[in-house]
């Protein structure tokens, strides 16, 4: 398929961690170590979605399965431009996309999992969440003041808190898995190097302005409790139904390939086919087919 030897069917599945338990952040890398050819990897990439483009097709036709793409990360480790790329080819009927910023007041007065609750995916669709409930143990429990505004009665928001959020999101993405819905879970690893030289570049850049917010650097001051939340959320949330990719992002190209790839090998997996049409349908379709044969074509003249 390509020249660069870290393109192979499913080599997104040393990044994949379903046993939680053993997760250490430390142990993982933010780069992948690769000489990565920009335009070679954007033909691979290229490659790739065509091939999920066509198993989405199936699967919407299919019916029978729904796929959630679950990604966080730090910022400008390059959420929105990899969902962009590896979804430029699906068609938009078939594909729901929602970004979770802020809770709103509506969001607020109902429980922490209410608000992405009602953004699944129907049947036979590619959900993407770009941010998800994964905010209630990473940016919550960095800024733990963000409780107050759920206005919890006192006695649930207890030391153990974290560990119940744990409790209650593995318990629903089991739900899912028991129903029709394959959940996929992306942590873009960046490096703190990485992401500085992306903020000078969206300072020095005119045409990148617009994507710098100062308080993407007062975020920044939290990078080592951030990193210890994504671990002990990583630990507690991954399993073999609802895994978690720990994709290094310091190079967009290569995270880009690795993400398009697990979510190829998930397609893949489901063993998706059109639907099978009874012979009674399918002579059906020739008498049909023989109807428009013989149509005169001037009835449509105006």
């Amino acid at each position: 398929m390509a020249k660069n030897n870290f393109v192979k069917n499913n080599f997104s599945e040393k990044y994949r961690v379903e046993e939680g338990n053993k997760f250490q952040l430390k142990d993982w890398e933010t780069s992948s170590g690769e000489k990565i050819d920009e335009d070679e990897a954007e033909d691979q990439l290229k490659e790739i979605v065509e091939q999920i483009s066509d198993l989405q097709n199936i699967l919407y036709a299919d019916n029978k399965w729904s796929l959630l793409l679950i990604f966080q990360a730090m910022d400008a480790a390059g959420n929105h431009s990899t969902i962009k790329n590896i979804l430029s080819g699906v068609n938009p009927q078939g594909c729901e996309v929602y970004a979770f910023g802020r809770p709103s007041v509506e969001e607020l007065g109902h429980d922490f999992l209410w608000r992405t609750t009602k953004c699944l995916p129907q049947r036979g669709n590619i959900g993407v969440f770009n941010r998800s409930y994964y905010e209630e143990t990473l940016v919550a429990r960095v800024h733990p003041e963000l409780l107050k505004a759920q206005c919890l009665p006192n006695n649930l928001v207890t030391e153990n808190i974290w560990e119940e959020r744990f409790e209650d999101i593995c318990a629903f993405e089991k739900h899912m898995a028991r129903s029709i819905t394959k959940v996929l879970k992306f942590f873009l690893h960046l490096s703190p190097e990485e992401q500085k030289a992306r903020f000078l570049e969206r300072i020095d850049n005119p045409k990148k302005n617009w994507k710098f917010d100062k308080n993407d650097l007062y975020e920044r001051t939290f990078w080592k409790r951030y990193m210890h939340a994504y671990e002990e959320t990583i630990q507690h949330t991954a399993c073999k139904h609802a895994p978690w990719y720990v994709i290094p992002a310091d190079n967009k190209a290569y995270a880009r390939l690795a993400v398009a790839d697990a979510v190829l090998s998930t397609l893949k997996d489901l063993d998706l086919k059109y639907p099978s049409l009874s012979d009674e349908i399918i002579v059906s379709l020739k008498s049909f087919k023989g109807i428009l044969d013989k149509e005169e074509q001037d009835i449509y003249k105006i």
